[in-house]
């Protein structure tokens, strides 16, 4: 296996999981399926309101880094947290995890939290306070921080901050680190396309987009012309399809992976994270490019049966056996 680590960057966020049935939204103020975006104020009202059943360190870029630390990668993450119990309870979930903390901390704000709503039915609603997490900018980084790095992951809801993803991608390529990124939602893509396709084009070695996403970014409107208009833009290009698998695309290499199938799906958080977990260990492990999507279905079909975004340690035990090289 390739020496370096594992690099991401994104929003470090504490998820606080919660569950609600629609009547609760509906007097919480919530639409089903949203991601609200919430101020102190708010935030403390709504944490007012609800009973959660758990906590974990969250975060779309810290669950993908988080499950490559549990198959074995050397990983380490960057982000931005307050100096509170929240921020030094996100570190030490890294820390369990096996990743490096790469963390900045700010003075002024506390730690993001995310308050995730799961209705009976899977759905997800979220009620997001950035918190300390939005602070983070180009100023914050430095060849120090993506020293070691062999592999770069973006969290794609990081994009609006043009300044902070633009110099993030030139010090990974500095460094000698492939990128990825995650393009997390349709409408971040929209209003961000033409610089996303910049920096895509910078370097990029593999995009991940579910199906809306691909759209966005490509123009295109059946899901096989979108992963071909993205594929002509990188490395690897990733199409996430949801119950219907994925689409993947590597220079002449073309493979459709089916989902794997459950017996029950009881929460939907974290699936196209560690979809990406899966999906970059094989691909840095040398995989032929159907191996990567098989394993992204794979590691994705454990975490839909549980709550949040974390594996327990007897399941990534069993992960850590099926995947090439990993410890066991």
């Amino acid at each position: 296996m390739q020496d370096g680590l594992v690099l991401g960057i994104g929003n470090a966020l504490t998820d606080i999981l919660v569950p609600a049935t629609d009547e609760q939204l509906g007097a919480l103020g919530l639409p089903k399926g949203s991601m609200q975006l919430v101020d102190a104020a708010r935030n403390a009202w709504v944490l007012g309101q609800v009973r959660p059943t758990r906590r974990v360190a969250g975060g779309c870029a810290a669950n993908t880094i988080t499950g490559l630390g549990r198959l074995g990668l050397p990983s380490a993450f960057i982000g931005k947290i307050g100096t509170d119990e929240t921020g030094e309870f996100f570190v030490q979930h890294l820390r369990q995890d096996g990743v490096e903390p790469r963390l900045l901390r700010s003075e002024r704000s506390p730690s993001g939290t995310a308050v995730a709503f799961i209705t009976p039915d899977s759905e997800r609603t979220f009620s997001t306070h950035l918190g300390a997490a939005v602070e983070l900018g180009p100023e914050d980084l430095g060849p120090a921080l993506f020293q070691g790095a062999r592999h770069f992951h973006i969290e794609g809801y990081l994009v609006q901050n043009h300044a902070l993803i633009e110099a993030a991608i030139d010090h990974a390529l500095a460094a000698g680190a492939t990128v990825s990124i995650d393009l997390a939602s349709y409408n971040v893509v929209l209003e961000n396309l033409e610089f996303l396709r910049r920096m895509v084009r910078k370097g990029m070695a593999v995009v991940f987009a579910n199906e809306e996403e691909a759209r966005a970014f490509t123009g295109e409107h059946s899901d096989e012309a979108a992963l071909e208009a993205l594929a002509a833009h990188c490395q690897t290009a990733v199409v996430k399809l949801g119950r219907r698998g994925s689409l993947v695309a590597r220079g002449a290499e073309r493979a459709r992976v089916a989902c794997q199938p459950v017996a029950r799906v009881l929460d939907s958080t974290g699936a196209g994270d560690l979809y990406a977990t899966g999906f970059l260990y094989a691909w840095l492990t040398g995989r032929r490019l159907e191996d990567c999507a098989a394993l992204g279905s794979r590691v994705a079909a454990e975490v839909i049966q549980v709550m949040g975004a974390r594996l327990d340690e007897a399941t990534w035990t069993r992960l850590r056996r099926e995947c090439p090289g990993a410890p066991a």
